[in-house]
């Protein structure tokens, strides 16, 4: 018997940091999933864990990483945890870090927004992913879970038929779905770099799922996607998944009352899943 591959970690570390500008507080709110490899392969076959990292090693590792070092984008806190985890235990050769960050909003009041007062914003987190070797580093930065619908400018007509398509062309259709995005810079940037593009592509794949006249879900996600390269030159690659979360018309007839296509059944499940990656035309 020979083992093949391995990797180790620790999962689901939850950290919050507040950070203080006077009065003016800015809240963030973590979860890490770390993952490192490297040749411990004596600790499975041997039982000796002379070269592994403890789990809580990592855990305390995030803690102390957060306390002493920027905090304001998830990507600048995996570089530099990632860094930490290679400068000390250089026998490994890898280590991932997976980040999301759960959306809070300020509370408002009367057209002002409070200092130091927040409320959660839906499922919607924000996500960057770091994979660091010895040789360099890749990052990935994203938006997951954004439940986004539109009542109307969405069709789908035209498409392939066998002998089991009952489905009905749809001329005028509400679109839905659960989008998760990812994208990666053609250069490195800082916090503020990361922070500033993510805003910027937040806003203009709302902007153009939002207002597309669309023929498809993909129709739709390729020119979110290309609207995105327009908008934000830095970003080379995208990748979409967008479910079709469906809203049947509910069927009238069985009960004898005319339908005005304004009360339907939405069903979570099944759902189409549609996904895409794009690349800019001059990234490399």
């Amino acid at each position: 018997m020979k083992l093949v591959a391995n990797n180790y970690g620790k999962g689901r570390v939850r950290v919050a940091k507040v950070i203080r500008d006077g009065e003016w507080h800015v809240y963030k709110n973590y979860t890490v999933q770390i993952t490192l490899e490297g040749d411990v392969s004596a600790a499975y076959v041997a039982g000796d864990n002379a070269l592994v990292l403890p789990t809580d090693t990592m855990k305390n590792s995030t803690y102390a990483i957060a306390a002493t070092h920027d905090f304001s984008s998830p990507e600048q806190f995996g570089l530099d945890l990632s860094a930490r985890f290679l400068a000390t235990a250089p026998h490994l050769t890898s280590a991932q870090i997976e980040i999301e960050e759960q959306m809070w909003k300020r509370m408002v009041f009367d057209g002002e927004v409070h200092n130091h007062a927040f409320m959660g914003n839906s499922s919607e987190r924000r996500t960057a992913s770091i994979k660091r070797t010895h040789e360099g580093v890749s990052i990935e930065s994203g938006i997951k879970e954004m439940y986004i619908l539109k009542t109307t400018g969405s069709a789908f007509v035209g498409f392939f038929r066998d002998e089991y398509t009952i489905l009905p062309e749809e001329t005028d259709r509400i679109m839905a779905t659960n989008l998760t995005a990812t994208w990666c810079l053609k250069d490195a940037g800082d916090s503020a770099v990361y922070n500033q593009v993510w805003e910027q592509v937040r806003s203009v794949l709302l902007e153009t799922f939002a207002n597309h006249d669309s023929e498809s879900v993909q129709h739709t996600l390729y020119e979110m996607g290309q609207a995105v390269f327009t908008a934000v030159p830095q970003v080379a690659e995208i990748g979409m998944e967008m479910p079709n979360v469906h809203n049947i018309p509910y069927n009238f007839s069985l009960i004898g009352i005319d339908s005005k296509n304004e009360v339907f059944v939405p069903i979570d499940e099944p759902y189409g899943m549609i996904s895409g990656r794009l690349r800019a035309d001059d990234a490399e």
